[in-house]
């Protein structure tokens, strides 16, 4: 008998060894899920040539100093949104970035990459225009904070946001060492204290992925006075654009 539990639990530490294994080196595909093609024609579109990928930026041009730079979630094409933008911000030239893997940008997503690349469109956005607000949905709150930390933002709009990724994933996988796999952190929460501009975080009332505690904690980490959150009622997390309370909360950074 003895030898019998031995071999269980022997058998037991192979199988969940196998499985954090396997959660390591699919956690990516676990974490970005590129959609197979374009939501809505952009009015234009171009390649930002980065290191080691070429991204593309759908644009909805517009001349003057004031301008958006969009970062979708992580199964958006982010011409689905180009609607709205529009709407909320008719006096913004309006920049959309594909993450590397998406909907034609090459190369494949991770942290550094698409923060990396959200550097540089903001470097190259900033050159025609000196008020560039950036919004951030899902995973692209992540990397927008990141941005904001490092770049001159004129106003930050954090959708549905979180404090740490690995926080969130820890809550779905309960019974894995999450933080120690994770290679994606998106520590938000790290970040945020460095974050100067005006911040909003636009959180669902009804969020079945990012607790409202994750967003709270986001929210305490900015400095004094920097950052607000407004929970809009009735919404989940894919459903809260279609709140008619949307538009209006954007239109905060207009």
């Amino acid at each position: 008998m003895k030898q019998a539990l031995i071999v269980i639990l022997l058998l037991a530490m192979t199988v969940y060894a196998a499985a954090c294994l396997a959660l390591f080196f699919l956690q990516r595909s676990l974490i970005y899920y590129p959609p197979a093609v374009a939501a809505y024609q952009a009015p234009e579109t171009w390649t930002l040539e980065v290191d080691g990928a070429s991204v593309k930026v759908s644009e909805r041009p517009l001349l003057g100093e004031r301008a958006l730079i969009y970062l979708g979630g992580n199964a958006e094409d982010v011409t689905g949104s180009l609607p709205i933008l529009e709407r909320a911000f008719p006096g913004r030239a309006l920049y959309l970035l594909h993450y590397r893997g998406y909907t034609g940008s090459t190369g494949s997503p991770s942290e550094r990459a698409l923060v990396g690349d959200a550097l540089a469109l903001f470097d190259r956005v900033a050159r025609e225009h000196r008020d560039v607000v950036v919004v951030g949905r899902s995973l692209g709150t992540g990397v927008a904070v990141q941005v904001a930390s490092q770049r001159p933002v004129s106003r930050l709009v954090l959708v549905t946001p979180y404090d740490s990724l690995a926080g969130i994933a820890a809550r779905q996988f309960p019974y894995f060492p999450v933080r120690w796999l994770l290679r994606d952190t998106y520590a938000s929460s790290e970040y945020a204290p460095r974050v100067q501009a005006p911040t909003l975080l636009i959180a669902a009332q009804h969020d079945e992925i990012i607790p409202a505690a994750s967003s709270e904690r986001l929210l305490a980490r900015f400095p004094g006075g920097v950052a607000q959150l407004r929970v809009l009622a009735g919404t989940g997390h894919n459903s809260i654009s279609e709140s008619p309370e949307y538009i209006p909360s954007l239109q905060w950074a207009k």
